[in-house]
C-alpha cells in the first residue's frame, strides 16, 4: 500500500493543495456579505478533506477492475439519468438532481462522466493503438456516446451535454483516428452547426413560443443572447455584461481581497459557483487569473506526462479523457464569463462551491494516480 501511494505524482497533489487554498478563499470572499451562505467555505474545506480521503482509496484500488465490469457502471449511468428525469423534482427549470438528506444535491450527469470515459477507453483500447475503424469503432463509440448525450439534454442541461462531447472527441483525437474521419467529422458538426443557426434565424419567434410554452425560455434567452448579443433583453445579457465589467475592473492587480465591489454589490449571481471567476479577475486581477490558469496548465500538463509514460492503453486513453473533460470545463466557465462561450452551468473545477463536482473531479484524478501506481508488467486481462 505504501509503494502505491509514493506513485502518487507529487507535482499534481501539491496543485491540488493550491486549488483548494484559492477555492477556500474566494467562497469565503464571495459569500461574506450574504447571511444566507455563510459557512459554505467551511463546507467546501469539508468537502476537499473528504476528496483527498477518496484519491487515497482510489489510488490504492486497481483501475483494470473498473475496465473489466465498464458496461456495468455504463449501465448504472444511463438508469440514473433516466430516474432522474422521471422522478426527481425540477430545481432551476431542470430536472437534473436527486436530493440527499442533508440538503445535499447529486447530480447523475457528473458520474456519467467516469462511466462515459471507462466505456470509450475500452472500445478504443481494443485496436491497441491500430487506426480506428469507422464501422467497428467510431460508429459504435458515437453511439455509445449518443445516448447519455440525449438523456442529459432532455434534462435539460446543455454544460454536462457539451463535455461529453468534448471528452469524447479529445479520446478519438488520441486514439489514431483517420485524419479522414477527422475531416468527415468536422464537416459535420461544422454543416451542423450552420444549419441550427440558418434554421435558429428563420424559425426564431416560433423557436421562442414553443420554448416559453413548454417553460425552457432559459434556453432560448442563452442560445439568443450568443447568436444575436445585440437583440437579447436585458436580463438575458446581465450577467455576462456585469461579468466582463467585473472582470475589466480589476485591471493588473485587482481591487484586493474581499473588495470586489461588483461582488459586494451582488450584481454577479452565483460568485461562489459558475461566477467564481469572476471573483478571481475582479479581487486579484489579470495577475491572479494568470496565476490560477498556470496552476491549471501545470495540473493538465502533469496528466498528459503521465498518460505517456503508461504501459496500458486503455489507461492512457482514460487519462487523456479526464484531462479533456477538466480542459473544456475551465475553457468553457472561463469563455462564458469573457463573452467567449454561451452560458451554462459549468463550474470551475476544483474551484467553484459544490460537493458533487468536486468530489467526483478528486475521484477522476484518484484514477489518474491509480493508473500510475498499476503500470507494472500485469497478466490480468482487461
Amino acid at each position: 500500500m505504501l509503494n502505491r501511494l509514493k506513485k502518487i505524482d507529487l507535482i499534481m497533489f501539491l496543485c491540488l493543495i493550491g486549488l483548494m487554498a484559492v477555492s477556500v478563499l474566494l467562497v469565503r470572499s464571495a459569500t461574506h456579505n450574504d447571511t444566507g451562505y455563510s459557512g459554505k467555505d467551511i463546507q467546501q474545506l469539508i468537502f476537499y478533506g473528504a476528496g483527498f480521503v477518496i484519491i487515497v482509496l482510489t489510488t490504492l484500488f486497481d483501475y483494470r477492475l473498473l475496465l473489466k465490469t465498464w458496461y456495468v457502471w455504463y449501465g448504472l449511468g444511463l438508469a440514473l439519468l433516466v430516474a432522474v428525469y422521471l422522478f426527481a423534482p425540477p430545481i432551476n427549470n431542470a430536472r437534473s438532481w436527486f436530493e440527499l438528506p442533508g440538503g445535499m444535491l447529486f447530480q447523475p450527469a457528473e458520474t456519467m462522466k467516469i462511466f462515459l470515459i471507462l466505456a470509450v477507453a475500452v472500445l478504443m483500447g481494443r485496436r491497441q493503438g491500430d487506426p480506428l475503424s469507422m464501422r467497428r469503432d467510431v460508429l459504435l463509440i458515437a453511439a455509445v456516446s449518443f445516448v447519455p448525450f440525449v438523456l442529459v439534454m432532455i434534462q435539460p442541461d446543455l454544460g454536462n451535454a457539451m463535455i461529453y462531447v468534448f471528452i469524447v472527441l479529445g479520446m478519438l483525437w488520441i486514439g489514431n483516428v483517420r485524419y479522414t474521419y477527422v475531416l468527415i467529422g468536422l464537416v459535420v458538426v461544422v454543416g451542423g452547426l450552420m444549419l441550427f443557426v440558418t434554421l435558429f434565424n428563420s424559425y426564431n419567434a416560433e423557436i421562442r413560443d414553443y420554448l416559453q410554452d413548454h417553460n425552457k425560455n432559459h434556453w432560448y434567452e442563452r442560445i439568443n443572447t450568443y447568436i444575436h448579443p445585440e437583440e437579447a433583453s436585458d436580463d438575458a445579457k446581465r450577467q455576462t455584461e456585469y461579468a466582463k465589467i467585473a472582470i475589466g475592473s480589476g485591471g493588473l492587480a485587482g481591487d484586493g481581497y474581499m473588495q470586489g465591489e461588483s461582488k459586494n454589490r451582488k450584481f454577479i449571481p452565483y460568485p461562489y459557483s459558475d461566477s467564481i471567476f469572476v471573483v478571481v479577475g475582479e479581487e486579484f486581477g489579470f495577475q491572479g487569473a494568470a496565476v490560477l490558469l498556470l496552476l491549471y496548465f501545470v495540473f493538465i500538463y502533469r496528466m498528459i506526462i503521465i498518460a505517456y509514460q503508461c504501459v496500458d492503453i486503455k489507461g492512457s486513453f482514460i487519462i487523456i479523457g479526464v484531462a479533456s473533460m477538466l480542459v473544456f470545463q475551465i475553457f468553457q466557465n472561463v469563455g462564458m464569463m469573457i463573452g467567449l462561450m454561451p452560458l451554462t452551468g459549468i463550474t470551475l473545477p476544483f474551484v467553484s462551491y459544490g460537493g458533487t463536482s468536486l468530489l467526483l473531479n478528486m475521484l477522476s484524478i484518484g484514477l489518474v494516480f491509480s493508473i500510475r501506481a498499476h503500470q507494472e508488467k500485469y497478466t490480468l486481462d482487461t
